[in-house]
């Protein structure tokens, strides 16, 4: 296994502990971090955003809601965050969403990330997350790249 392929699970027993896990990981996060997020409806994604916009000093969790419908919310704090939601999109052409704009000085965090190609994300820090009761989730984190794995080791989540 390469520095860049490890895998870390995690256990939040609450939409508390996963928006501050998503703190956590804001207060972390520098220019050009990705968050690439992935698990059903009503698995913590946005919610686990809420706490990354808090972490970055972008917005207070309950200013923090879904891009649905607008498809991408920008929050400015420390560093630019742009939050998408692919959710309603069969087809996806991110540089027409905007992407490209934020990938080099700000955060993304990409909400139904499995809808685009991974290649196309380059170093990123994919996210899956999975229902395991009515308020726990289990958060499987995987470094795809030497800045993501930077960004996981600071975040000692490993056992």
């Amino acid at each position: 296994m390469s520095g860049t392929d490890r895998t870390v699970l995690t256990v939040t027993a609450s939409p508390g502990e996963t928006s501050g896990l998503g703190r956590r990981i804001g207060e972390a996060c520098g220019p050009g971090t990705l968050l690439a997020l992935l698990g059903d409806l009503g698995a913590g994604k946005t919610r686990f955003v809420k706490g990354v916009a808090a972490g970055l000093g972008a917005a207070e969790e309950d200013q923090v809601t879904s891009p649905t419908f607008v498809l991408m919310n920008l929050y400015l704090g420390r560093l630019a965050l742009a939050h998408f939601d692919l959710y309603r999109l069969d087809a996806v052409d991110l540089a027409s969403l905007g992407f490209h704009d934020y990938r080099r000085d700000g955060v993304i965090a990409l909400e139904w990330a499995e809808k685009v190609g991974e290649s196309l994300l380059e170093d990123h820090l994919r996210v899956a997350f999975e229902i395991t009761g009515e308020s726990s989730r289990r958060l499987m984190f995987q470094a795809r790249g030497p800045r993501s794995q930077e960004l996981l080791n600071q975040m000692n989540l490993f056992p």
